[in-house]
């Protein structure tokens, strides 16, 4: 799906009962930015529909069909969500671009869910330039938490550096010998990774003994695993996005390569990345989760899971349902949802970050037990947890606390 997709304008609306917490209006007098009114609330989105990341554009769909079900049921506070989602293919360049086009031709109130590091870190500054807000930023770097510095972005998923944090003490726990080799993409995401994982080893990182990055624009990543089994490595770190983790799983069965494999939460999804690598070369793959995994048989019954099944068969019903893609979408766009709400009748962009700077203990039914979503003025994260999983069969299995 490349280029505009403004074929994704969509309205949410109020929530439904079953969806959100629904806060009290924080505003009695009717206030209004550009890009909302009495009638309409312009929310702007970018996202990877085409390029080498486009696995990941399902979420804009995903988040396009749950705002027009807001709509269906009347709106946020009676006012039709507008939903405005473009292309970047990825592309830092691009993002920048239709972060212009948004902001200044489109006129939304705020751009939400953009997705990627490298797309979001492109139009950081100029978003706080701006003073629009770049909401629910979908990328766990830890520079979306700097409210001192950069008051208009707020971050979305556990940042990069915690779950490094809960991958290096398991090496530790099960390997404290071990020897790692780690495969990162070359850029922002790839690097906050490692440096997360050298950080948590402090002085145990010399236990890192190969490193090997790729472009997004390389075709595979083939030799890079032949360069890393080669370094005699016992522990692999996988940081990739899923085409590449899946060349990874593929490549390192057909080399008989067989270390500790870690794969980053960001690539752990059934659908885009264990499946195309083939079940059987991915046994054993060590991740964390901070959502519920549509392929796992224990969230059959589960309320929360049943409900988006639901959603999907009605408004998305040519979306993977084993994609956990389209679970994190619907979370961002149920929170999304709950943010404005709480707007009431002030519906600015300094309001918008005051209240997405104010969800406390914020329930959603498809993230973990035990996981919610709290924000504060000087807290950033929305999501600091992780229970880590194990791959098996063809689904994951969660094991241990959620740390």
């Amino acid at each position: 799906m490349s280029g505009q997709v403004n074929a994704l304008r969509v309205v949410p609306a109020c929530l439904l009962a079953t969806s959100l917490l629904i806060a009290n209006p924080a505003a009695a007098q009717k206030k209004y930015d550009p890009g909302a009114s009495d009638t309409e609330i312009k929310v702007g989105n970018i996202m990877p529909y085409s390029g080498p990341a486009s696995a990941y554009g399902t979420a804009g769909k995903v988040q396009a069909a749950y705002l027009k079900m807001i709509n269906d049921n009347g709106g946020v506070h009676g006012r039709k969500v507008t939903f405005i989602s473009y292309d970047d293919a990825f592309s830092p360049p691009k993002a920048i671009e239709q972060a212009r086009k948004l902001v200044e031709s489109d006129e939304v109130l705020l751009i939400f869910s953009p997705l990627g590091t490298a797309s979001n870190t492109a139009i950081h500054k100029y978003m706080n330039q701006k003073k629009v807000p770049q909401l629910f930023a979908s990328s766990g770097a830890a520079k979306w938490g700097d409210p001192k510095n950069f008051p208009w972005t707020i971050g979305w998923q556990p940042p990069y550096p915690i779950e490094s944090r809960i991958y290096a003490q398991y090496m530790l726990e099960t390997r404290p010998s071990g020897k790692i080799a780690v495969l990162y993409q070359n850029d922002d995401y790839g690097k906050e990774y490692v440096k997360g994982l050298r950080d948590a080893l402090g002085t145990k990182a010399s236990m890192i003994v190969a490193e090997a990055s790729y472009e997004v624009t390389d075709p595979t990543v083939d030799s890079q695993i032949i360069t890393l089994k080669s370094s005699g490595a016992d522990i692999f770190f996988n940081v990739a996005t899923p085409k590449f983790a899946a060349q990874a799983i593929k490549r390192m069965a057909e080399v008989q390569w067989k270390p500790l494999h870690i794969l980053n939460n960001v690539a752990a999804y059934v659908g885009t990345t264990m499946k195309p690598a083939g079940f059987e070369n991915a046994q054993g793959i060590i991740s964390s989760a901070f959502l519920k995994d549509p392929t796992d048989p224990q969230w059959r019954d589960d309320p929360g899971m049943k409900e988006w099944s639901t959603f999907m068969d009605k408004y998305y019903p040519e979306g993977n349902k084993t994609d956990s893609s389209n679970v994190f979408g619907y979370i961002l766009a149920k929170v999304l949802v709950q943010v404005l709400t709480q707007c009431g009748d002030e519906l600015t962009r300094k309001n918008v970050m005051t209240q997405a700077a104010n969800l406390t203990h914020v329930a959603v039914g498809q993230l973990l037990p035990g996981i919610t979503v709290n924000t504060s003025p000087t807290d950033f994260q929305p999501l600091e947890q992780l229970q880590m999983m194990r791959f098996e069969g063809g689904k994951w299995v969660l094991f241990g606390p959620v740390r």
